[in-house]
């Protein structure tokens, strides 16, 4: 008997999940309001790694006059989080206005108390995407995703990297080492828009009102690349990547560390594949995750037996979100190619079109297929009971991963 109350349990748990979830997205979509930036001008710098990142980042913020606005999905309880911190804290104290916003269950670890350090300097701190009543499963679920930085309104950084010491290379995982990931720094029309999500944000979680305030915005010149910001909140991804995708003539290369797309999209990469498109995906050969591997193992069987290239990155963790098409549009950010990042995250990304910067960034991803073994349909063909198994598993919960 014990055994069929417990089964009974387990159902009415799993099916209060279920509506719990359905509800709480259909109820976030229904109220959400969508922004549609304009395409803007602005000198955009790309980095590839962690210590070169921060190092130009942490000068510019010790270089701030008027604010710091900075919004990070992790920051860790580790030496360099806490670097991280006391600059802020430097710098509340010297007057500047400094601002933190950090994800309620990316950043965790950070104790208490160092959150009251903060507070105590000046700093103002706040958690976004809280866990609440009456969706707790589905608030539980969908994360501010974004990482942006805005310093005295004219310097922006958007991208793929946190603030943690494994994003500077000292994972404590060595095959998880060094991290490969993307970020950029724009000068220029387009900060305004990182502002403008910032400011967005902190007010859903301080519920203080700050894209009014003109001087955020400082007049901005246009810089020498076009762009456009684009931020994403559970729907949108999936119709622009399609429309692109549909648009490649020639090339397509996708670099993202989990790879599980919506049938539109693979539907659209079979039929660039069918059209003659080259159609490469760069993904890391170790998972920081369960399941998120044999996730993309049966999308991968079809795309290979079209014709795609899989590259696994060998060379420590990918984390970069690219995609380029041809060699007139590339789409670099926060958002994973999976359905996660399509269906429940907060995101932002930034559409670039210019071909001198994807030309440098193909060469930056030229040096992630190098360091990179290449799949074959005959890896995927004989893999173990227990990875077969792991791919049913991960297809049924697909969208959380």
């Amino acid at each position: 008997m014990w055994w069929f109350i417990l089964l009974l349990i387990i159902v009415v748990v799993i099916g209060w999940l279920m509506i719990d979830f359905k509800l709480g997205r259909s109820h976030f979509i229904r109220t959400r309001t969508r922004r549609d930036y304009e395409k803007r001008n602005s000198d955009i710098e790309l980095f590839s790694r962690g210590p070169e990142l921060f190092d130009r980042m942490f000068k510019e913020m010790k270089e701030a006059k008027s604010s710091i606005h900075v919004l990070f999905y992790i920051v860790q309880d580790d030496h360099f989080a806490l670097r991280f911190m006391d600059l802020l804290k430097v710098k509340a104290k010297e007057g500047v206005e400094v601002r933190l916003l950090m994800d309620q269950i990316g950043s965790h670890n950070v104790p208490k108390s160092k959150v009251r350090m903060l507070r105590d300097a000046g700093v103002e701190v706040a958690y976004c995407q809280k866990v609440r009543l009456p969706f707790l499963f589905f608030s539980s679920q969908q994360r501010n995703h974004r990482k942006i930085t805005v310093i005295d309104g004219g310097i922006g950084y958007l991208g793929g990297y946190n603030v943690g010491k494994e994003y500077i290379d000292e994972n404590d995982k060595p095959e998880l080492s060094p991290w490969r990931d993307y970020h950029l720094r724009l000068e220029g029309e387009g900060v305004h828009d990182l502002q403008t999500e910032f400011c967005i944000d902190w007010f859903r979680a301080a519920k203080n009102e700050l894209k009014n305030e003109v001087k955020y915005f400082p007049p901005a010149e246009k810089g020498s690349i076009t762009h456009q910001i684009f931020p994403t909140e559970g729907v949108n991804i999936e119709d622009f990547f399609k429309k692109f995708i549909d648009e490649a003539q020639d090339e397509i290369i996708i670099g993202t560390p989990y790879f599980i797309p919506t049938p539109i999209l693979m539907d659209a990469l079979c039929h660039a594949l069918e059209r003659g498109v080259i159609v490469r995906v760069i993904i890391p050969n170790n998972a920081d995750h369960m399941l998120v591997k044999e996730a993309a193992f049966p999308y991968f069987r079809t795309l290979l037996a079209k014709g795609a290239k899989v590259y696994q990155f060998m060379n420590g963790f990918y984390h970069a979100k690219v995609m380029i098409i041809d060699d007139h549009f590339c789409d670099l950010g926060t958002a994973n190619f999976d359905k996660r990042s399509f269906f429940i995250n907060l995101e932002i990304n930034n559409l670039i079109f210019d071909k001198e910067f994807i030309h440098t960034l193909k060469k930056e991803m030229a040096k992630d297929m190098e360091a990179s073994d290449m799949l074959s349909e005959n890896d995927l063909a004989n893999v173990s009971l227990l990875t077969r198994i792991k791919e049913r598993v991960a297809s049924s919960i697909s969208i959380l991963l």
